[in-house]
């Protein structure tokens, strides 16, 4: 049995908060999950920092909002030499590694610049956010031209599923009648089982990949964060037997949406969001009947396959000495608000579900609750930090310890509101509405009842979730919101300007001693004359300086 602390940290890519059974899903059966969540805490209003991909999850693996890392969109890189997750772990002796998914895009100018070498031990960290890459494995590779290739594809070809591109092939395709290819990128094959057996497909390969880790690592008694980043149920919606049939139409939940949100009055951005190809596609019920079984379906196979893993961990001793977080990157519409993919903030997009187990005895109190508390995804970097005994930055990490809640022991709620950001500049929504790349930007602020969302050059938009909570009323221009409006917005200019972006030192670079009468005179290099008016001041000076280092210090 490993006395080791360790982190086991779960992201699946596009799952939506209320898609599990422990939160409500009427017919969608999560028992592996509802498990975790039995044993540790359920966090109800958990936000994601972006509700898409990459900005998402680079918030996530910096504990750092956008604003302040600077990752905008898909495809815009991190800077090199932001502060990681890996980083600070780094500093404590703890490995931080990979197996799945990061949407990581290295900033290679930034490298070239620098001098560092991309194949280098502090290159590879740099490229892979941090991470030491056991296996890194977006998904995302249709053209086969995927750099470097996924192991994925060898293992297939290993288990005799040969194909130019085996991923596209195999893993997310379906087969015809007459033995021809069904596309899975397509959303009317949805229904229909992925070519490759389910032991061996995407999600059940990354688990198993994480279970040789957790051995090797636990044989070596070495000290560990897990990122297992399973990159389902995103699309492509094409799941494998049996998963493919778990589910059908009488399992599709209504749509929330209203003709209101379709009306010429409707908010601009809002309204250019339903004209893009996904949005008009999943307004169409059919789409939904087809689609939403293979989601549940993928969601279904998560979850045996996370049955697997903590059955793993049992048998390896490691239930009392890990934490577990079990999150989402952002959810999915699916239909919701006439809308498909992500991208806005409605809560079917930009909240996410939250499960920490911390097998703490001082967590025993809150197990199997469910905690109303506002969290964000950049609460975790600062938790798993907390869970290794390691110092806080917060001059550098703007989110807080979740564990002051599974403890029950915090003085009170962490924050009073949580952010997400949206950067559209590459969406056909900007040329629609004929924006600057500039302005595209979208900030969501929420104090748990209200949602404000604003939009450099449009009117905000508002939602009161305790009256509307599938948030179907938009009160942005309704007179009777303006001092809600108003303080909400207040609230937002105030975390801009608590952005934390003096990295470099911590408050007590400047605070430590204060309580010294006149201790930055005091400690001044003596030899740096400033502001002295003759001979006898300055010589009055040195005599205080002295008699004060001569005297017993306090604290």
């Amino acid at each position: 049995m490993s006395p080791t602390q360790n982190v086991l940290f779960i992201m699946c890519d596009q799952l939506r908060f209320d898609y599990l059974s422990c939160a409500g899903h009427p017919t969608l059966r999560t028992p592996n999950i509802d498990a975790l969540a039995a044993r540790g805490v359920r966090f109800d209003r958990a936000y994601a920092q972006s509700p898409i991909c990459g900005p998402s999850r680079m918030s996530t693996y910096t504990g750092r909002y956008m604003r302040s890392h600077g990752s905008t969109q898909n495809g815009v890189p991190l800077r090199v030499g932001e502060p990681t997750l890996g980083d600070h772990l780094a500093e404590i002796g703890v490995r931080n590694v990979l197996v799945g998914k990061t949407h990581m895009v290295a900033d290679r100018a930034g490298l070239a610049r620098l001098g560092i070498d991309p194949a280098s031990e502090i290159g590879v960290r740099a490229a892979q956010c941090g991470f030491e890459p056991y296996e890194r494995d977006d998904g995302l590779h249709p053209d086969g031209g995927y750099d470097p290739a996924p192991a994925y594809d060898a293992y297939l070809r290993a288990q005799g599923f040969e194909a130019e591109n085996p991923w596209e092939y195999w893993a997310n395709s379906a087969e015809g009648a007459q033995g021809e290819t069904l596309n899975g990128w397509l959303l009317v094959h949805g229904d229909k089982p992925a070519r490759v057996p389910a032991e061996h497909s995407e999600t059940a390969y990354t688990t198993s990949r994480a279970i040789e880790f957790i051995e090797g690592a636990a044989a070596a008694g070495e000290p560990w964060c897990l990122h297992l980043s399973f990159i389902k149920p995103h699309w492509p919606y094409i799941a494998p037997a049996p998963y493919h049939a778990l589910y059908g139409p009488a399992d599709v939940k209504p749509a929330v949406r209203s003709d209101a949100e379709r009306a010429e009055t409707a908010h601009p951005i809002f309204r250019a969001f339903q004209q893009e190809r996904y949005a008009q596609s999943f307004a169409r019920e059919e789409v939904r009947q087809r689609v939403i079984p293979a989601y549940m379906g993928l969601i279904a196979q998560i979850d045996d396959e996370l049955g697997r893993l903590m059955r793993f961990l049992d048998d390896k001793g490691l239930r009392d000495s890990t934490l577990i977080v079990f999150t989402a990157d952002h959810g999915d519409y699916l239909g919701d608000h006439w809308l498909g993919e992500k991208q806005l903030f409605h809560d079917v997009s930009a909240k996410v579900p939250l499960i920490v187990v911390d097998p703490a005895p001082a967590a025993d109190a809150t197990r199997g609750t469910v905690s109303r508390d506002l969290v964000e995804l950049i609460d975790l970097a600062p938790t798993f930090l907390d869970w290794f005994g390691a110092a806080p930055k917060p001059h550098v990490l703007e989110g807080h310890s979740l564990l002051p809640l599974t403890r029950a022991s915090a003085a009170g709620p962490l924050r009073a509101h949580a952010v997400s950001e949206y950067d559209y500049a590459v969406d056909g929504v900007r040329r629609r509405l004929g924006t600057q790349v500039r302005d595209c930007r979208l900030v969501m602020i929420t104090d748990g009842r209200f949602k404000l969302i604003t939009a450099p050059g449009f009117r905000p938009i508002l939602f009161d979730l305790d009256t509307d909570p599938g948030e179907l009323t938009d009160l942005g221009a309704d007179p009777a919101q303006a001092e809600t409006i108003a303080r909400l917005t207040a609230a937002l200019l105030d975390w801009y300007r608590g952005a934390a972006n003096r990295i470099t030192v911590s408050d007590g670079w400047f605070s430590d001693g204060d309580a010294a009468a006149e201790v930055y005179d005091l400690l001044l290099d003596p030899g740096i004359l400033i502001g002295y008016w003759d001979e006898a001041e300055l010589d009055a000076e040195i005599h205080k300086r002295a008699a004060w280092r001569a005297a017993p210090q306090k604290g």
